[in-house]
C-alpha cells in the first residue's frame, strides 16, 4: 500500500512556480527521502502535503485522505517537524508537550509518561521546566520532534530533523526514526546531510527548480550513476551531469 500519492502537485507564488507538476509515491512503512539544494521546493512541498499550504494545481493523498477536500482528515494522521520549530517559547519542553498532547485528545497519565520518555531520550528532561525561549537552537528543534510525535502519528513529515542538533541527540533521533519504521509507519525526510539520507532511506525524490528530477530507490540511483556516494551522486544530478 502506498502511504502518500502525489499528483501534478503545483504551487506558484505571485506568478513564480516554487513547485512544478510534480509526481511521486511513498510506499507504507519506509524512510522517504526529499532532497534539493535551497530553494528548489522541498519545504514548500512538505507544506503542502502537510495542509499548511494549499496547492495551486494537482493534489496528494495521505493515506487515502485527500489534502485539499480532507485536510482534517489528514491533520488527525500526520506529524510534523517544519523548518521553523514553531515552539511555544512563553510554555516549558512540559507545558509545549501537554498542549499538543491534548489536542491529539491523549488520556493525561499516558500524556505524561510519552513526556518524560521522549524528553529523557531527547536529553531534555533537565530542561524540562525551562521557558523555551530561553533554549538553544538545536534544542528547540528536539522539542519539535518530539512534538511531533508525541501522539505517534502513522505518517512523519521531517524538514532537517537534526538540523544543529548534538551529535548524541542527532544519533538517539535517528534510532527513533528506525523504531517508528519498524513498527510499520511511514516517514518522509527533507535534509542536507546526505550521508544521513544514505543511512536511513531505502527510496527518495530529488527536487529542483521546482520540477522532479528523479524518483526511486537509492540502489537504482548508484547503479545508473556509478557512484556510492550519494553526495557526488546529488551533485551531478543538479548539474545535469546524470540522464
Amino acid at each position: 500500500m502506498d502511504a502518500i500519492i502525489v499528483k501534478d502537485l503545483t504551487k506558484r507564488f505571485n506568478g513564480f512556480t516554487a513547485v512544478d507538476h510534480i509526481n511521486f509515491t511513498v510506499k507504507k512503512g519506509i524512510i522517504y527521502g526529499f532532497l534539493g539544494p535551497n530553494g528548489a521546493g522541498k519545504t514548500t512541498t512538505l507544506r503542502m502535503l502537510s495542509t499548511v499550504l494549499r496547492p495551486t494545481e494537482g493534489t496528494a493523498e495521505v493515506l487515502g485522505y485527500d489534502i485539499v477536500r480532507q485536510k482534517r482528515r489528514v491533520r488527525k494522521v500526520i506529524g510534523l517537524v517544519p523548518e521553523e520549530t514553531g515552539v511555544y517559547d512563553r510554555l516549558t519542553p512540559v507545558e509545549n508537550l501537554l498542549f499538543y498532547g491534548k489536542l491529539w485528545g491523549m488520556e493525561e497519565e499516558e500524556l505524561k509518561e510519552r513526556i518524560k520518555e521522549l524528553l529523557e531520550r531527547l536529553s531534555l528532561w533537565e530542561k524540562r521546566d525551562e521557558l523555551a525561549g530561553k533554549l538553544s537552537k538545536g534544542m528547540k528543534r528536539k522539542l519539535a520532534f518530539a512534538r511531533a510525535i508525541i501522539h505517534n502519528p502513522p505518517v512523519l513529515f521531517l524538514d532537517e530533523p537534526t538540523l544543529g542538533v548534538d551529535v548524541m541527540s542527532a544519533r538517539e533521533i535517528r534510532e527513533m526514526i528506525k523504531e517508528i519504521v519498524r513498527e510499520d509507519r511511514t516517514v518522509v525526510l527533507s535534509s542536507h546531510n546526505l550521508w544521513e539520507v544514505q543511512n536511513l532511506c531505502s527510496e527518495l525524490s530529488i527536487i529542483n527548480e521546482g520540477k522532479i528530477i528523479y524518483s526511486g530507490s537509492i540502489e537504482n540511483l548508484e547503479r545508473i550513476s556509478k557512484s556510492k556516494e550519494l553526495e557526488e551522486i546529488f551533485v551531478r544530478l543538479i548539474r545535469g551531469e546524470v540522464a
